[in-house]
């Protein structure tokens, strides 16, 4: 096999041509042969252009002088519909805890009540694991090929199927087998987040040869799920008191919402906007041979990829390993002291709205303030793990857990998630803006990629230490 390094990406310069023509004694051309000379050809950059300046784009790429107008801004809509449809599974499950452990794992059995009182963190892991390696997978395993966005409606029709099979479950009595529901419950969900892996790695893939705003919406767009999910589930709570009818009310909308991500899917590649970019990030590999490289080809191309966004990308993971390390493992388990609310309204109003409201706010506020820049932001990210022992000295667990609580005042706590949410969402918009166009624009829908691969990476890692904190925190349901 023949050895490529960095510089077979490097367009080769033509041989000199001075002694092919006539110069005359001034040193310049004469008259015949200025008209064999072509006007000047600008080259396009190679690997070496990975290093952009980062005050390009703090305006526009200047790709965009050129581009079409996002029409009525359907492409942004369309993305930030991805983004909803997203993280709707999770969302979804997690916001639909009282469903799970007070009706579906009632069963006062010792066996049951483990399983009930560590359903949080056990659903995180029954999602968030095989999401990592999925959206792994399908980051990294394409040698000799591109990723295909079929990918995305795949994922849909998966993550739908699923849906569909976890409204059958919540129609069915399940009280004489709640062990076995339980597993089911897990293997879904494990199911249903491989394909969410798919389409989350895929998505920011596309998104990432747009403008920077159009990553930001997919960003925008998962936050604005969960908004909208916890509101669905007040809702529910309010005006259906039992909980398998607010269920069946409360998956039936996630299959709606998938598919109106499925049609959206399929109305992108026809926009004038979204075709120029592909088309031009098609025309850059085609002109460096990018279909035709073999795997120890594109793994160099990953690598030297990765040394550009190291930063970003070690930081939206850590932004998502501290949320999830809390949300909603511990966050969820937070109980009120004296707050003038219902027990019942506690956790999804200060838990699932006040983090997923908060976090959207995060994320909007970066479409018009962007400081610090992507040489700095990591120092913040940094400073933002002291709330992981902030919540642990809440009122997580009383009856469990094994010291002292030491803030025992409600409105110091909700400052904190306010605090958590709006960080998570600004600083995780900022590291996946900055990332991809840190590269030239025909790497950056891998940049996309590997940004999408660490925030999962993020995700998975944060709610396998969130058990961890439990662990360390309680003592065990006897």
């Amino acid at each position: 096999m023949t050895t490529v390094t960095g510089n077979d990406y490097y367009p080769k310069e033509p041989k000199s041509t001075k002694n092919q023509y006539n110069i005359n004694g001034n040193g310049k051309l004469g008259d015949d042969d200025k008209d064999a000379f072509l006007p000047p050809v600008k080259l396009e950059p190679g690997l070496d252009s990975l290093n952009r300046n980062p005050e390009e784009f703090d305006e526009l790429d200047p790709s965009e002088d050129n581009a079409p107008p996002d029409r009525y801004r359907i492409v942004f809509f369309i993305m930030l519909v991805h983004g909803i449809g997203i993280l709707m599974p999770w969302n979804m499950l997690i916001n639909a805890q009282a469903y799970f452990e007070n009706y579906k794992l009632s069963e006062n059995t010792t066996e049951v009540n483990n399983l009930r009182s560590n359903f949080m963190f056990s659903i995180g892991i029954a999602s968030q694991v095989p999401n990592f390696i999925m959206s792994g997978v399908n980051a990294f395993v394409q040698c000799g090929g591109q990723a295909s966005p079929r990918r995305i409606a795949i994922s849909i029709v998966v993550m739908t199927m699923i849906f569909i099979g976890t409204v059958v479950l919540a129609m069915l009595d399940s009280s004489s087998w709640s062990v076995e529901f339980f597993y089911i419950t897990m293997i879904m969900a494990a199911v249903l987040n491989m394909a969410t892996g798919v389409y989350q790695n895929s998505t920011f893939g596309l998104a990432a040869i747009l403008p920077m705003k159009y990553t930001n919406a997919i960003v925008l767009g998962n936050n604005l799920s969960g908004v909208f999910i916890a509101v669905i589930n007040l809702v529910c709570l309010a005006l259906a008191p039992d909980p398998r009818t607010q269920a069946i009310y409360y998956f039936v909308t996630a299959i709606v919402i998938l598919l109106v991500a499925f049609d959206a899917y399929f109305l992108l590649p026809v926009t004038n906007f979204y075709k120029y970019y592909k088309d031009m990030v098609a025309r850059k590999q085609k002109h460096h041979h990018a279909t035709s490289r073999t795997c120890s080809q594109t793994c160099e191309m990953y690598l030297m990829v990765f040394k550009k966004i190291w930063v970003q990308a070690v930081s939206v993971w850590f932004v998502f390993f501290v949320t999830l390390a809390i949300f909603p493992g511990v966050w969820a388990n937070i109980k009120r002291i004296d707050f003038p609310l219902e027990d019942q309204y506690w956790a999804p109003i200060f838990c699932f709205l006040s983090f997923n409201l908060f976090a959207f706010l995060g994320n909007l506020t970066s479409e018009f303030v962007r400081v610090p820049g992507h040489k700095w932001v990591w120092i913040p990210v940094a400073i933002r793990g002291l709330l992981v022992p902030f919540f642990l000295m809440c009122n997580f667990k009383p009856e469990e857990r094994i010291f002292d609580v030491i803030i025992e005042n409600d409105y110091i706590y909700i400052v904190g998630g306010v605090v958590l949410g709006f960080t998570s969402g600004y600083f995780s918009s900022l590291c996946m803006m900055y990332g991809p166009k840190l590269v030239d624009q025909q790497y950056a829908g891998t940049a996309g990629m590997i940004m999408a691969f660490f925030l999962v990476l993020g995700i998975g890692t944060g709610v396998n230490f969130s058990l961890i904190l439990g662990l360390i925190t309680t003592r065990p349901v006897a």
